[in-house]
């Protein structure tokens, strides 16, 4: 039934941003599209650390990055003019596709209020045909995003189709992203019709077989199995997973299908052809030497 298990790994991001990188891991990179996961936090930071704290513009090809808060607030800015401030609940989906830059700043007093800043990231993959597509932005509300509950079973559909709910969010290839809270006692179903799929255990503790699953764990599921998801004392999960795109090689802020074209990418950032969010254009990160 659990095909492997993958344990985060502790990350310092620097200036206060500490993350649980789940993935990529060396026994399993991607399970789905989904080739980066990280969670971040709860996490506070003084108020005369916060700018520091601010992730500068960066550039991204070859995904689409998904960023959904549980607390806090966070500021986006593209190079493709765009400006939002993400809540609780709501879905930033950016497509790099050829090539964009964005920034996170953390610009509001609630950025870290009133419980820390907690916040899931992941990056999907793109089909090979939609390797360089144009970039674009969608942001959708979290009133926009379909619930359902029942039996101590709290769910939100983030992205693509599970427990018979669509999720508007647009999308490249066959996914799901699912965040559910279980009450204690509460039973969730495995969802079925994808190839890949997994669970990460954000807060509290889930059994599966009899197996228990704690915060930073993630138990990736045989293809075709059928599991349910008890929470003996409630618990946090993200369920996401979809058909594989095939391989995928990443460097950075980089992924594509081929090495050649992260070279390329490589070049363009250093070169500055990647152009800057036009209101968040003072500074940047530089590429790693």
């Amino acid at each position: 039934m659990i095909e492997s298990l993958i344990t985060a790994r502790h990350g310092d991001l620097g200036n206060g941003l500490v993350v649980r990188r789940v993935l990529p891991f060396a026994k399993r990179r991607m399970v789905g599209p989904f080739i980066f996961l990280d969670h971040a936090g709860p996490l506070s930071i003084a108020p005369e650390n916060i700018r520091a704290a601010d992730v500068r513009p960066h550039p991204h090809i070859g995904i689409s990055t998904v960023s959904y808060l549980l607390s806090g607030q966070i500021t986006h800015r593209d190079s493709l003019g765009c400006m939002q401030v993400i809540r609780p609940g709501d879905v930033n989906w950016m497509t790099a596709g050829r090539g964009i830059s964005h920034s996170e700043r953390f610009t509001h007093p609630d950025s870290f209020a009133p419980h820390g800043l907690e916040l899931l990231q992941a990056w999907v993959a793109l089909p090979t045909e939609a390797e360089e597509c144009a970039p674009a932005f969608d942001h959708y509300a979290r009133d926009a995003l379909p619930v359902a509950q029942a039996d101590g079973v709290w769910l939100r559909l983030i992205a693509g189709e599970a427990c018979g709910m669509r999720s508007p969010v647009r999308t490249h290839s066959p996914l799901f992203y699912l965040h559910a809270e279980l009450q204690p006692g509460g039973v969730l179903p495995l969802p079925h019709g994808y190839a890949e799929r997994a669970a990460y255990v954000v807060a509290g503790r889930i059994e599966v077989d009899g197996e228990s699953y704690v915060p930073g764990q993630m138990p990736v599921f045989a293809p075709g199995a059928e599991a349910l998801l008890r929470a003996a004392g409630g618990a946090t999960v993200m369920l996401l997973g979809g058909e594989a795109v095939g391989e995928r090689h990443i460097w950075w802020n980089f992924v594509s299908s081929s090495k050649a074209r992260i070279e390329q990418a490589k070049a363009d950032w250093k070169a500055g052809r990647i152009p800057l969010p036009p209101d968040d254009r003072e500074e940047f990160i530089p590429l790693p030497e």
